[in-house]
């Protein structure tokens, strides 16, 4: 990992890279060190993780499909996450209660709560029960849950880069974009100061390709998913 990635992931959320080989991912439940989650693999073939779940206020924004956001959350869980999701399409996510399974009694686990879009009461996150709140509100979402202690991360969930999403997007620690069409890759171009090389690569990024961005962080990856996720989310795609 170059210095230039290594100050860039105390800012942004980027954890350190794992020395592991990504075929193991198929044999494990992804995981990560403290707070981090395995989120793909680097262009040599490396295991890569964000630091997701950490001691202070998170902001990320995915700007693509329901396949990215759904993986990302159902990884957050895995490291023992609370998963609240502020939803429009609740339907969309009920795969997370059914993959939480349920408690003795046979109700549903607490772990997982799909809710409107509207203001509610968030469990109390900590270090030992950090908490996942995924905004799936549509291009320009209004902030109805800002991460504001510890140990609480908001995920953005933007279906495609709209200019009233500039705020939201700017504001991120680190910003999550799968393949876009040229006028949005202009847009990110304008947001984020990109040079045309780096622009046309957000048009050209294959299915299951992402950019992370952070500041002094510019790094393309590829998803991988496990069999079990698979099941769940069927295979790695750019839509929902």
């Amino acid at each position: 990992m170059t210095s230039r990635l290594r100050d860039a992931t105390q800012h942004t959320g980027v954890a350190p890279e794992f020395t592991v080989d990504p075929a193991l991912l198929d044999a494990i439940s992804p995981s990560g060190d403290r707070g981090g989650i395995v989120l793909g693999s680097g262009l040599q073939g490396e295991p890569l993780t964000i630091s997701a779940l950490r001691s202070a206020p998170t902001r990320i924004v995915l700007v693509g499909g329901l396949y990215l956001a759904r993986q990302v959350a159902l990884r957050a869980m895995a490291v023992g996450a609370w998963i609240v999701v502020a939803t429009g399409r609740p339907a969309a996510w009920q795969l997370l209660s059914k993959a939480a399974g349920t408690q003795p009694n046979g109700r549903p686990s607490p772990l997982v709560q799909i809710r409107r879009l509207s203001p509610v009461e968030l469990p109390r996150p900590s270090e030992d029960a950090p908490l996942l709140v995924v905004h799936d509100g549509g291009p320009t979402p209004q902030d109805l849950f800002p991460p504001r202690s510890p140990w609480q991360t908001t995920v953005y969930v933007l279906p495609y880069l709209h200019p009233q999403a500039g705020a939201t997007a700017n504001a991120a620690d680190l910003v999550l974009m799968q393949r876009l069409p040229a006028g949005q890759a202009e847009l990110a171009a304008r947001l984020w100061r990109l040079p045309p090389q780096l622009t046309r690569q957000l048009t050209t990024l294959k299915d299951d390709q992402v950019v992370a961005l952070g500041r002094n962080l510019w790094r393309p990856l590829r998803l991988v998913t496990t069999p079990k996720e698979q099941q769940l989310l069927g295979p790695v795609r750019r839509g929902d």
